[in-house]
């Protein structure tokens, strides 16, 4: 074997041992989102700045509607499989009503599409408000969300399969453009959602295109009850799909204790 064989065989088995090095140092979660070209949320930095690189795919779907979900689900094991091209070791799909509005059944029928397509671990964002309502304690709940009354429909469907007793459920009736609502009337409406159930004792906000990282604390202190909504608890989820400790100080009591 000459010389230069010899150092080309070191080369290559140095930055092998070097990407697995990196992978098992630095886990990535690849991330699928309805819209297209949607960027890594900055709720991911946020609550993760170390110890995690997050990796985005869209599926360009035309907003939260039945017929949108139904031709945007197609694109799903395609996204994951860029994913895993691009580096990830775990994927989740981003998107709650996409995950949901089909039933329970159908939520985990995309997770093991997803896993069986890649070999990675998968999750989904409709597990990630389900794993922040079980860190909750939950069992009656009030939910606000983005969707119209049909998607809410299938959110109540998803939420009672997976061991929760809706007490309330009302929407903004968004189609897309969720980021047309303001903080201030976020947390006006959420908060009024709440109030119409006395007896609940969880909050759920519903739809990963609402801001809600920063109302969590706010929401609490009003509410006096945990509160659970779809991108930060997702995120948490999905870290800990990983293997790193999802728990977080400072947004929310159900980070805290995750």
């Amino acid at each position: 074997m000459s010389d230069a064989s010899r150092r080309q065989i070191l080369r290559t088995a140095t930055a092998a041992l070097g990407a697995r090095w990196l992978s098992a140092a630095e886990p990535v979660m690849g991330m699928i989102f309805p819209p297209a070209n949607y960027p890594v949320p900055p709720e991911a930095q946020l609550l993760y700045p170390k110890g995690v690189t997050f990796l985005a795919e869209g599926l360009a779907f035309n907003g939260m509607t039945i017929e949108s979900y139904d031709e945007a689900v197609p694109r799903i094991v395609p996204a994951a499989l860029k994913l895993k091209e691009r580096g990830a070791t775990a994927i989740s799909i981003m998107g709650t009503s996409l995950t949901f509005y089909k039933g329970a059944a159908f939520n985990q029928e995309l997770i093991d599409r997803v896993h069986q397509a890649t070999g990675l671990p998968a999750t989904s964002m409709s597990n990630g408000i389900v794993d922040g309502l079980k860190v909750a304690g939950a069992k009656r709940v009030a939910v606000a969300t983005a969707y119209s009354d049909i998607v809410n429909a299938t959110l109540e469907r998803f939420l009672k399969e997976s061991g929760f007793e809706v007490l309330t459920i009302k929407g903004l009736n968004l189609i897309r453009a969720t980021n047309a609502v303001t903080q201030e009337q976020l947390f006006d409406f959420s908060a009024s959602v709440f109030a119409a159930a006395s007896k609940a004792d969880t909050l759920l906000v519903s739809c990963g295109g609402l801001k809600t990282i920063d109302l969590l604390v706010p929401l609490e202190a009003k509410c006096k009850v945990p509160v659970v909504s779809s991108t930060p608890h997702a995120l948490m989820n999905a870290v800990r799909l990983l293997g790193v400790n999802p728990r977080t100080k400072g947004y929310g009591s159900v980070l805290a204790k995750a």
